[in-house]
């Protein structure tokens, strides 16, 4: 049984090391947070950070992310630029059906941690391939900004 470490904790996960990271959370350890979306990492709802990397996790098998840590919206947060990112999701209003919502916050957090003052052609180059069906967009960009300048 492979051993993930899972938002700070070591989770034996009982599946195959080519199960992908999405199934073994949602399946294996019923967490539920990170969505599937098509399967072939083009949507984006499926996002988790593996060593802080926005990572689709439905086409990355278990066996990739030994020894990293690996960080899903349960826990995103746990960490202040993680819940600057989610404060400034509530009060720019962001969500609409919320289905892609955990995987733009991940990807949001990923850029964050790397650029603390993000252009709109940064946000828009770490964002592509997170489709909203909702096209709530220019929401997601302002709030990232914002959240960019709470944590300035």
């Amino acid at each position: 049984m492979p051993t993930l470490n899972i938002n700070g904790k070591d989770t034996q996960v009982d599946a195959d090391s080519s199960t992908p990271i999405l199934w073994a959370l949602r399946d294996t350890l019923g967490m539920t947070g990170t969505k599937f979306g098509c399967g072939a990492a083009l949507c984006g709802a499926c996002t988790v950070h593996v060593d802080g990397v926005a990572t689709r996790s439905c086409i990355t098998p278990i066996s990739a992310a030994a020894g990293k840590k690996i960080t899903t919206i349960e826990a995103v947060a746990d960490d202040k630029v993680g819940l600057a990112v989610q404060n400034a999701w509530v009060a720019h209003d962001v969500v609409q059906c919320g289905y892609c919502q955990s995987g733009q916050i991940m990807s949001a957090t990923a850029l964050l941690k790397t650029n603390k003052k993000p252009s709109d052609a940064d946000i828009d180059a770490a964002m592509a391939g997170n489709i909203c069906r909702c096209g709530t967009y220019a929401r997601v960009r302002s709030a990232i900004h914002a959240a960019a300048t709470s944590l300035a």
